[in-house]
């Protein structure tokens, strides 16, 4: 019923993952120094994941699974129901927290630590939940 949206949804992110690619500094003190760049990755970070915050719902939809009372919830519920691993949960949550951070300006933003999510982190966690909602919509057909 959701197959294509799910589908959609997957491109947009990875369309995503690759303009952030192009455009993230080399180096920690090449972001710190450039305002935009800064800025653009910030943004980009936000929108990558509210969109896997998307692509979780949907999977909910799906799956059935009872539908999650705040966003943060999407990973516990896809985790207990074991369509994720408890570890990507987890990590997949702090992320949406450090977007929550970036959008809302809880606190001051630590930029190494969100440099640090742009290039260590937030790539491999979304790859690794959009590998697995591939497997498991491929494993329905």
């Amino acid at each position: 019923m959701y197959e294509n949206k799910i589908k959609d949804k997957i491109k947009e992110i990875e369309k995503y993952l690759n303009e952030l690619d192009f455009i993230i500094p080399s180096s920690f003190e090449q972001y710190k120094i450039n305002f935009e760049k800064r800025a653009a990755c910030e943004r980009y970070f936000e929108k990558i994941t509210e969109a896997v915050i998307d692509l979780a719902y949907l999977i909910i939809k799906e799956e059935g699974f009872k539908m999650p009372e705040e966003d943060k919830e999407t990973f516990d519920i896809l985790a207990k129901e074991e369509k994720i691993t408890k570890e990507l949960a987890i990590r997949l949550k702090d992320a949406k927290g450090m977007r929550n951070i970036i959008s809302h300006q809880y606190g001051q933003v630590d930029d190494e630590i969100v440099f640090d999510s742009i290039t260590e982190e937030l790539g491999s966690d979304v790859k690794e939940f959009i590998n697995t909602v591939k497997r498991l919509t491929l494993a329905k057909k």
